[in-house]
C-alpha cells in the first residue's frame, strides 16, 4: 500500500487544490498518513505570495530530508513550483516532482513517471485552457466545501506573481459549477465557498455566457444549501448586480472581501490596480447601500515602492471612510518576475514595519467599535468546532465573524446552524449565548 503526506501553504485556492490532489492520489490507490515520517510520497503545495512562505517550503524540505528522507519520494506543487521551476532540483536534489497548478490535470501521468523511477519530473506549462477538477475530491471539512469557478489571473498587478504561477484566467462552465454545488448539497454540506484569484472576473465559456453575478444568483438557489460565500473579488470587476443578488437571496452570505491594497490613487496606479480611490469608494457605497447589512473586509499592502507618508495617510483615512469590518494587512514583499522590482523608492523594512503597526492599531480600534455595535443582536452561527480550553463552541456568522458560545449539554453541535445572541465583543471575535 502506497502512503502519502501533503502539507499545504497559502490561500483557500491552495487548500482546495490540495483537496483535489488528494482525490487524485486516492484514485491511484494511495492512502493518507498524518506525518511525513510515515509516507512513501511527500508533497508540498506551496505559496509564493510572500518571501517568507517560499523560504518556509525550502526549510521544510531540508528538515524532512534530514529527519525522514530515506527511501521517500518528494514533490513540490503550486506557486513556488511554477516560479522556481527546475531550479528547485538544484536547491533540493532529493525532489523528484515539480508541478505548477496549471498542470495538475497531468498529475496522474506525472505520478506514474515518478513511481517508475523518473527523476526531475516536471509539469510547468501555463499553456492551457483547462481548469483542474477531479472525479474524487477529499473534503477536509464535513460541513463547508470550496468550489473553484475560475483559475488564473489576467490583471498583472505590479507586485503579484499569480499571473506567472497560475496562468491566465480560465472559467468553468456554469452548468459544471452548479452540478457540483448540487452534489455538495445532496452530500450534506451546509455551506459552499466559490473560489477564484479574481472570482468576480468569471466569464462563462458555455453558450449561457453568464457573468459572476448570474452564477452567484444561481448558486444561491441550490436546494439544500444554507450558505454560499465567494472570494476573492477584484474591484475593477465588482458590479452593483453582485450586491443586488446578495440583497435578493439570504442564502448568499452578507459579506464581501474586496482587496483595496492602498488608499492612495497614486500608489494604486504604480501598483497597476486599474482603479482609483474614488472608484473603490463607489463600490463601497454600493455595498453599504444594500438593504442587508453586508460586512466588508479587505487586503492592504504598506510600504509599496514610492509610497510616501502622505500616501500612507490616505490609506489610514480610507480605513475610517470605508469602515472595514476586518483587514488583512502586509508589508510589501518583493517577488521575482514582477514589475515592482524595477520601481524606484523601495522602502526600508523598519519603516514598513512602523507603518504596518500604525495601520493595524487604527483598524483594531475600528473593529472594536463595529463589533461592539452588534451586542444584543441575534446571529445565525454555523458551528465549526469546540474549544476545549475555553469550554466554548466556535461558530461563524454569515458576515464571516467568529462567534464563541457555551452550550448547556454535551451534544455534538458541529455543522448545526444555531441562533446566538451576542453578549460581548472584542476586536477579532464575538461571544454570545445560545438561544
Amino acid at each position: 500500500m502506497k502512503r502519502f503526506y501533503i502539507e499545504t501553504f497559502g490561500c483557500q485556492m491552495n487548500v482546495h487544490d490540495s483537496e483535489k490532489v488528494v482525490g487524485t492520489l486516492l484514485a491511484r490507490g494511495y492512502q493518507p498518513v498524518d506525518s511525513a515520517a510515515e509516507a512513501d510520497l511527500v508533497l508540498y503545495n506551496t505559496c509564493s505570495i510572500r518571501d517568507k512562505a517560499e523560504q518556509k517550503v525550502f526549510s521544510r524540505l531540508q528538515q524532512f530530508k534530514r529527519e525522514n528522507g530515506q527511501g521517500k519520494l518528494f514533490g513540490v506543487l503550486g506557486c513556488v513550483a511554477q516560479q522556481e521551476g527546475e531550479r528547485i532540483f538544484e536547491r533540493a536534489p532529493h525532489v523528484s516532482l515539480v508541478c505548477g497548478s496549471a498542470s495538475y490535470n497531468r498529475l496522474p501521468e506525472l505520478l506514474r513517471e515518478v513511481e517508475n523511477g523518473g527523476r526531475r519530473v516536471t509539469g510547468l506549462s501555463l499553456e492551457t485552457e483547462e481548469t483542474f477538477e477531479t472525479p474524487v475530491t477529499r473534503r477536509d471539512n464535513p460541513h463547508r466545501a470550496y468550489l473553484t469557478v475560475i483559475e488564473g489571473c489576467d490583471k498583472s498587478c505590479a507586485y503579484c506573481v499569480v499571473p506567472f504561477t497560475r496562468g491566465h484566467e480560465r472559467s468553468r462552465a456554469s452548468e459544471s459549477v452548479l452540478a457540483e454545488a448540487r452534489e455538495l448539497a445532496q452530500a450534506g454540506y451546509s455551506e459552499i465557498q466559490l473560489l477564484g484569484q479574481n472570482v468576480n472576473s468569471y466569464r462563462d465559456p458555455s453558450p449561457a455566457g453568464w457573468d459572476f453575478a448570474a452564477l452567484l444568483d444561481a448558486a444561491g438557489r441550490t436546494p439544500g444549501l444554507r450558505r454560499v460565500r465567494f472570494t476573492t473579488s477584484h474591484p475593477r470587476d465588482f458590479s452593483p448586480r453582485i450586491v443586488d443578488a446578495i440583497d435578493r437571496n439570504p442564502v448568499l452570505c452578507n459579506h464581501v472581501h474586496l482587496p483595496v491594497q492602498s488608499g492612495s490613487t497614486r500608489v494604486l496606479e504604480r501598483m497597476r490596480r486599474q482603479y482609483t480611490r474614488e472608484d473603490y469608494l463607489e463600490r463601497v457605497a454600493w455595498i453599504k447601500g444594500s438593504r442587508r447589512d453586508i460586512a466588508l473586509s479587505t487586503d492592504i499592502i504598506v510600504g509599496f515602492p514610492g509610497e510616501t507618508e502622505s500616501d500612507f495617510g490616505e490609506t489610514l483615512s480610507l480605513l475610517d471612510e470605508a469602515g472595514f469590518d476586518s483587514v488583512f494587512s502586509f508589508k510589501y514583499s518583493a517577488r521575482p518576475n514582477t514589475p515592482a522590482l524595477a520601481l524606484s523608492g523601495h522602502i526600508p523594512d523598519p519603516e514598513k514595519g512602523r507603518r504596518l503597526a500604525i495601520l493595524q492599531e487604527r483598524q483594531r480600534a475600528i473593529q472594536i467599535r463595529r463589533n461592539a455595535a452588534l451586542i444584543g443582536r441575534v446571529e445565525e452561527v454555523l458551528v465549526e468546532g469546540f474549544n476545549a480550553a475555553t469550554g466554548q463552541w466556535i461558530g461563524r456568522t454569515a458576515q464571516n465573524r467568529i462567534l464563541n458560545f457555551a452550550a448547556r449539554d454535551g451534544a455534538t453541535l458541529a455543522g448545526a446552524c444555531l441562533p446566538v445572541r451576542v453578549t460581548r465583543a472584542g476586536p477579532n471575535s464575538l461571544v454570545g449565548d445560545l438561544i
